[in-house]
């Protein structure tokens, strides 16, 4: 169980995540779920923690406030999926129907589950093209593709070729989710991130800053819809 602390009134609750180099406190609030982490020292003492934590409550509370609201896969719920908005509806059938301006979930299943089915499958039929194409100019394979829901990145290339991709992106405008493809096929070539990475990733997508600078500044938006409520 992970270990936290509370402060002020009304109390927000911190975890603490204890790291043997970290040198110094450092307190962030995540983007995705607006839970506050303190990274320190293994050594800290709990007086030291609360007395920092304390000093910096103004600036959490702040942040806190600028999380955005989780938003539950419902009826009536607006959504962008492959640069087009799209409103969630219901339906009596057993599959999600995509239809002009909406989108239909089966009425007896779990909406966010469905829905994050449907998302996926369209994303591995994407995102396998834009790799494939992508890996053919650079003349360099890849292996698996898999794809996840992690909090702190959209993709992932390792040492064996194998990549990962959010597939939330597919909620973002096509161009995001073509920069970010471009840039973990970069990494079967430049496992770094040098210049010589960057100009591989300008050689498959000119034009890539604009997409990144978008996920830079909205990427967080994309984790407010809450696929696991039922």
């Amino acid at each position: 169980m992970a270990e936290t602390v509370s402060i002020g009134n009304p109390p927000i609750e911190i975890e603490l995540r204890r790291n043997a180099r970290a040198k110094r406190m450092t307190l962030r609030v995540s983007s995705v779920d607006g839970a506050a982490r303190l990274t320190l020292p293994l050594r800290s003492s709990l007086r030291s923690v609360e007395r920092f934590l304390q000093d910096q409550e103004d600036w959490l509370r702040g942040h806190m406030g600028k999380t955005p609201a989780r938003v539950a896969i419902t009826e009536g719920v607006t959504l962008a999926l492959e640069g087009e908005s799209f409103v969630l509806a219901s339906h009596s059938g057993a599959r999600v129907i995509l239809a002009p301006g909406k989108v239909f979930l089966p009425a007896g299943r779990p909406a966010g589950k469905a829905l994050e089915g449907f998302i996926k499958l369209r994303a591995r039929n994407v995102i396998t093209k834009l790799v494939a194409a992508d890996s053919a100019s650079l003349g360099k394979p890849f292996g698996k593709i898999s794809l996840r829901d992690p909090r702190s990145r959209w993709g992932s290339c390792n040492s064996e070729g194998n990549l990962m991709f959010s597939w939330r992106l597919m909620l973002a405008p096509p161009q995001v989710l073509r920069y970010v493809v471009a840039h973990e096929v970069a990494h079967l070539k430049q496992m770094n991130h040098s210049a010589a990475f960057w100009a591989e990733v300008a050689g498959l997508m000119p034009g890539y800053a604009a997409p990144r600078g978008w996920l830079k500044a909205n990427g967080g938006q994309l984790h407010r819809f809450d696929f696991k409520k039922p």
